[in-house]
């Protein structure tokens, strides 16, 4: 019997270090030490052994069992902790990766889909697209373009200055550009201006901090003509290929003659009404919708860069400028500007 116990043993010690998994090592386990093993017979069966026998097989016995079973906790310590380990490598997660399920891509905010259209457009009809700093010197903002000090129109633009520099402020508008251009280069010059500018307003249809496009052509030749033809190209590229441009006098320092210029109601087709001979609530029954001011370049501009070429007895030309947002505003039916600066994402997501 003690032959038998030994020989047990021996296999079973053999199997367990040999279990290549939890699941082997859980059938040997069953096997040599289960309910129905021939060990677990032995000890059962002591009582039926001579009496000079039964402490012989039984402390075998009970010494291979315990024996095993040290050595199936042992194996199964070290089948966990390489199965865990393969685990880990197989569910290795890539922190950098997305979540599930992935956020959707961000998308270019309107304001600057709007401005970029504008540039398209333009670009296309011969300008270039030109910068300039958002700091801007009185000289350039207010002087150059026929804003002596003193002038009343200075007062008008809300302006923001430097309090360390008086000389200095934040540019009421994009035309300083003009003039910067102009020193630039001589004429002929087909530009646009686009980009941020700054007054103390703030309302439904103003915001302290809101963006221009400003355009100037200035060659020989050039009249008043040629503006009605740019902007009807420039409304049409924006609104619809059925829309029509008009211009209306008015008053600005740096252009002589100045304009207001409108678009014709893209929502009422220019009749003022909608379907059921109802008040068009876009245009407010005129079917025309304002868009923006321009004229022809005032003479006295002309004289601030008549070292560089620009000579008002040889060349003249025109310039107009537009609030990009009220562009954004009228395409999309947004009807309060601070929508586009409030960083609501229900908003946002609507103009994809």
């Amino acid at each position: 019997m003690l032959e038998r116990i030994e020989e047990i043993r021996g296999e079973a010690a053999a199997a367990i270090e040999g279990a290549a998994g939890t699941t082997e090592l859980e059938e040997l386990r069953v096997r040599f030490l289960g309910r129905k093993a021939e060990l677990t017979s032995i000890l059962r069966g002591i009582a039926d052994l001579p009496a000079d026998e039964r402490g012989d097989v039984g402390s075998a016995a009970n010494k291979a069992r315990q024996e095993l079973e040290a050595l199936i906790e042992s194996r199964a310590a070290a089948l966990d902790a390489g199965e865990l380990e393969s685990r880990l490598a197989a569910d290795q997660v890539d922190v950098t990766l997305p979540g599930a399920p992935a956020r959707a891509v961000g998308h270019i905010h309107l304001i600057t889909r709007t401005t970029r259209l504008i540039e398209d457009v333009m670009v296309g009809l011969g300008y270039r697209v030109m910068e300039g700093p958002e700091i801007e010197h009185d000289y350039y903002n207010f002087t150059a373009l026929n804003h002596p000090p003193g002038h009343p129109a200075r007062m008008l633009q809300d302006t923001f200055y430097v309090q360390s520099h008086p000389e200095l402020l934040l540019r009421t508008h994009t035309s300083p550009v003009q003039v910067r251009s102009m020193e630039s280069q001589p004429p002929p010059i087909f530009m646009i201006a686009p980009g941020k500018v700054y007054r103390r307003d703030s309302d439904a249809t103003h915001s302290p901090m809101f963006h221009q496009v400003e355009g100037l052509a200035i060659a020989e030749g050039i009249t008043l003509a040629d503006l009605q033809g740019t902007l009807r190209e420039m409304l049409r590229a924006i609104f619809g290929p059925d829309r029509e441009a008009r211009m209306r006098p008015h008053f600005f320092p740096f252009t002589e003659p100045s304009v207001e210029f409108d678009v014709s109601c893209f929502q009422c087709e220019g009749t003022g009404e909608l379907a059921g001979g109802e008040r068009c609530n876009l245009c407010k029954g005129i079917g025309w919708i304002e868009v923006g001011g321009a004229g022809m370049v005032d003479p006295n501009v002309l004289g601030f860069v008549e070292g560089n070429g620009y000579d008002a007895e040889r060349v003249q030309g025109f310039a107009f400028g537009m609030g990009v947002e009220r562009i954004a505003m009228l395409r999309h039916g947004v009807p309060d500007l601070r929508r586009f600066f409030d960083n609501d994402v229900r908003v946002l997501e609507q103009f994809h």
